[in-house]
């Protein structure tokens, strides 16, 4: 702020304080990676959320037409359901999809 006692002065937030308040992706359980590939597990790990294959792209830093492949699988083996809102496409896991990723991993690493 100006005062009238004060001189002008110019303030800058400190560099990358944008970033404190996202949180970290959640790991795919290590079953599911091998049961689906790492690309397929992390997809349905990330779509406790409804999210578009642009964004789902986005975050994964892929293409959107790997993801939409990856997608395609999930959602023909209907561990998820796709959802349509206007010109966007949302995808978010199916019940199974669900099931899945709160499965234990009990299988040895």
């Amino acid at each position: 702020m100006l005062g009238h006692d004060a001189p002008p002065h110019i303030v800058y937030t400190a560099r990358g304080t944008a970033l404190l308040a996202e949180r970290p992706d959640p790991a795919a359980p290590h079953a599911l990676e091998h049961l689906l590939g790492r690309p397929r597990a992390w997809l349905l790990v990330l779509l406790a959320e409804p999210a578009t294959t642009t964004e789902l792209a986005h975050r994964l830093n892929v293409t959107p037409a790997a993801v939409s492949q990856h997608l395609s699988v999930l959602a023909a083996a209907r561990l998820v359901d796709r959802t349509r809102h206007g010109r966007h496409v949302y995808y978010r896991r199916s019940t199974l999809g669900a099931a899945l990723c709160q499965a234990e991993d009990d299988t040895p690493r």
